[in-house]
This record gives C-alpha cells, structure tokens and sequence, in this order.
C-alpha cells in the first residue's frame, strides 16, 4: 500500500488549494500539474468527491498518494504524485467551509460535470429543482441568522445539495472569517467555464443575499480556462498490472496519455503555483482555445460515443480503426475548423495530433463513459457548430450525424429498458414514447428551440438517423 513514510516523501504540503470532485480527471490534470512544480512542497490540494466518498476513503487510505501511469504505444511510465494533501467525502460541508475560510486557501479547483453547474442558456436554472430547493434554503439560513453558517448541530439539517450552493456556503465562511479573496478556477468541459462557475455560485448569491452577492464580486475571481487530457475509467487489470510492474499495491492509480495542455485566463489574488512551468499556459483571451477543444476534441468523442457504439464498437481506438466512423469525424472537423479561424490555433496540426491521440490503441476510452449527459455535452460540443453551419447556408450534415447518432443511441436504450444515462432523464423519458419523425424533432427541440423549428434540419437529421 502506497504511503509517504515508506516512499521518504515526508509530510504532505499545507493545503492551499481546495478541489471539488475528486476524480480521475482531476488526478491526471490539475493535480498532476501541480505536483509537477512545486518543489518545495507548498501547494497542498484538498480534493473533496462529488456523490460517493469512496475515493476519498481510499486516497485517505494511501495518504492522498496514487500512481499515475502515462500510457502510449511505447509503453508505460510510472510517477507517483503527492499534490493531493487531503481527501474528504464531500458531503462533509462542514469541512469544506473551514478550509475555504482559511487564509491560507488562495484557489478552489472545480471539476465536477457540465451538467453540475445548472445551467439554462448560459445562465443559472433557477427552475431546476436542486437549484430552487438550494436558493430556498440559503435565503431563509440568511433571513434567520444574517449568514449560511451551519448549525452548531447540523445533524439531520438538510444541507445545500449543488456544486454552486456549497461554494457559496463556504464562501461566506470566508467572508466571515475575513480571509481576503481567493480565484475559482473551473476545470470542466464548458465554454468559458469560469463565466459559468460566477453564473452557479454568484448568480446563487443574487438570489441569497444582495450583501453576499456583493462580497462575491468583489473578493472573488473567476478563471477561465481550456483542459486537455485523455483519462480513461481504471480496471481491475489496470490495478493489477500497475501493481505487478510497480511492486507497490495502488487501490486507486490513474490512467492518462502523454499529451497534456491546459489554458488559463483570469487573476490569482492570493497567489497560484508557476503551473506555467510544467507547460500551462496563460492568455488575455482564452475564447478560440476553448472552441478549438470543445469542438474538435470533445466534439469529436460525442460523435463516436453515440455512432460507434451503434456500430458494435467500444472504445475510441477501436472506432478510429473503422473507416466510416474515421470520414464521420473528418466531416464534422472539416465544419467545425471553418468557424476557427484564428491564426494561433494551428488547427490542421491539432487535428493531426488528435488523429494520433485517439488511434493510441492502449488507452482505452470508453464510449459509453463519453455517452453520460449527452444532452449538456451536445449543446456545448455539436450545436454551436450546427448552428453555425446553417447560418452560413449548409446544411451542416456532419455535426447533424452526431444528433441522429444521440437520437439512436436513446431509442436504442429505451428498446432495451435502459433509461437515459442523463442528469436531464426525465425529460428525455417523456419524449421517448414518440417514435418515427416526431421523436428527432421532439428531441432536437429539447435540445435547443430554434433549431428544432428548422424543418429542413429535422429532415435532414431524420434521414441521417440509422444510416451507417
């Protein structure tokens, strides 16, 4: 079992940045980044899990220790990172507000889902149900005591149960406690990701307290950022090969590629590791960047998540290896690299590196780990390059296959009585009794409204489904 006394690694840094949603993604980026550059062990994270404290069970276990194995076709390396100080379950709020009161935290790390920030048209859903019954509950804790402190007892309280409304609990702990202003650095696969963190947490304070809302603005920073790098879901045999090869027993190692990037753009008020020295890099606009990866990358994964596994396929080597799905991809990157015009993006040299990416035949991606919340990620990955191809005359064929793969892929789930594997399911239940052309024309409207009154798309997407 991994341990620090037995690895000479001594005591685990100060914990200076606070993580939500300690997962695989997290270890293989934000973490590995830091534990990259901070040699004299300053920069202690504290990863919180999302909605099992299993990791953090385990990482605890191992000392917040875990071996990351970057994975290509000339075989494997082994490191052993040692950034992550803490790991707590995250329904542990109480905890999670101390650290962020602390004047000692400069930076909170969010990797937590697109889906997890409840949005609705770039903007908080107020209508959602976690979102109303969170905004509820801070707005009558502020009313009675002036603050979101918890109680003293908080046993069988209920307790804020969304990403933005536990930032914000800790937030005011820091307000409180008077500890200066930190930045809020999203790490999650959306367009301008930090605009959308300020939309969850203080869009929630608007709702909350003027006072709070206020004190949000003013104290904290909210960072934009484009990530990239490829981790596949740990298998049993990855956790006994890694232990065979390393001679150390590892419950919870990582997988993950050579290739790593990762852009930033916002302030740091209270300070941040030189990330740049372990390749980051930090812009004035990060806008173009985050499309380049969103479309490319991400979009590129949605489409084979949906029309590979309809072909038989698994994992995203096994789907570039069939030529169909290798021209599906070429089409929607030939529409997507028309609207990415800057200069600096270098875009045929990012799709040739991709191409190599995704043919790296021991990494295997899951799609069906891809396929989870295909309805946040099409809007955010397809859509904006559907819409765009329509606006300018075409028809938009290649991002169009993606939505009929995704219409598929749920008429084949409900065939076989699987339901959505979607934060928006039960929405999509409702519309999965239709069938035929009012199914794709019901679920391209669920999607986005304007698109779904484009008749001449529904018919194109319609014709476009079961074609493979």
């Amino acid at each position: 079992m991994l341990n620090r006394a037995a690895l000479g690694f001594g005591d685990p840094a100060p914990v200076r940045i606070v993580h939500l949603g300690l997962g695989a993604f997290h270890r293989s980026h934000q973490a590995w980044y830091t534990h990259a550059v901070d040699t004299d062990h300053s920069w202690g994270i504290a990863a919180f899990t999302g909605r099992s404290p299993d990791a953090a069970r385990v990482l605890a276990a191992q000392d917040g220790l875990y071996t990351l194995v970057t994975r290509s076709d000339d075989g494997d390396e082994y490191e052993v990172v040692q950034s992550i100080s803490a790991a707590h379950d995250g329904a542990d709020l109480g905890r999670l507000c101390s650290l962020m009161a602390s004047a000692a935290t400069a930076i909170i790390t969010i990797t937590v889902t697109e889906a997890a920030y409840h949005l609705s048209a770039g903007r908080l859903n107020l209508e959602a149900d976690p979102v109303a019954a969170d905004v509820s509950l801070l707005a009558r804790r502020w009313q009675t005591q002036g603050d979101l402190a918890l109680p003293e007892n908080a046993g069988g309280q209920p307790l804020p149960t969304t990403m933005g409304a536990r930032v914000l609990t800790g937030l005011d702990a820091r307000r409180r406690a008077g500890a200066g202003p930190l930045a809020v650095v999203s790490c999650d696969n959306l367009s301008a990701n930090g605009d959308a963190a300020s939309q969850a947490i203080h869009g929630l304070a608007l709702e909350v307290s003027d006072e709070l809302a206020d004190w949000v603005k003013t104290n904290v920073s909210f960072v934009n950022t484009s990530i990239d790098r490829i981790t596949p879901r740990t298998t049993d045999s990855d956790v006994a090969a890694i232990a065979a090869a390393t001679g150390i027993a590892d419950s919870s190692p990582v997988i993950t590629e050579p290739f790593h990037n990762w852009v930033l753009s916002g302030r740091f008020p209270a300070g941040r590791p030189p990330w740049e020295e372990a390749g980051a890099l930090f812009v004035d606009d990060i806008e173009h960047f985050e499309r380049r990866k969103l479309w490319l990358l991400n979009g590129a994964h949605s489409l084979l998540a949906y029309a590979s596994q309809l072909l038989g396929h698994a994992t995203v080597a096994d789907s570039l290896a069939d030529t169909r799905c290798a021209e599906w991809i070429n089409s929607f990157w030939d529409e997507a690299s028309t609207h990415l015009t800057e200069p600096d993006l270098g875009v045929p040299e990012y799709r040739t590196a991709l191409l190599r990416r995704f043919g790296n035949s021991r990494i295997a991606h899951q799609l069906s780990q891809i396929a989870v919340d295909g309805s946040s990620k099409l809007r955010l990955r397809i859509l904006p390059v559907l819409s765009a191809e329509r606006a300018a005359g075409r028809n938009g064929q290649g991002s169009a296959r993606a939505v009929a793969a995704w219409i598929d892929h749920l008429d084949a789930g409900r065939a076989a009585g699987a339901p959505p594997a979607d934060a928006e399911a039960d929405a999509l239940q409702k519309l999965l009794h239709l069938d035929g052309r009012n199914l794709t024309e019901a679920l391209i409207g669920h999607l986005d409204g304007e698109l779904g009154k484009d008749a001449a798309l529904i018919d194109l997407v319609h014709t476009l489904r079961r074609a493979r």
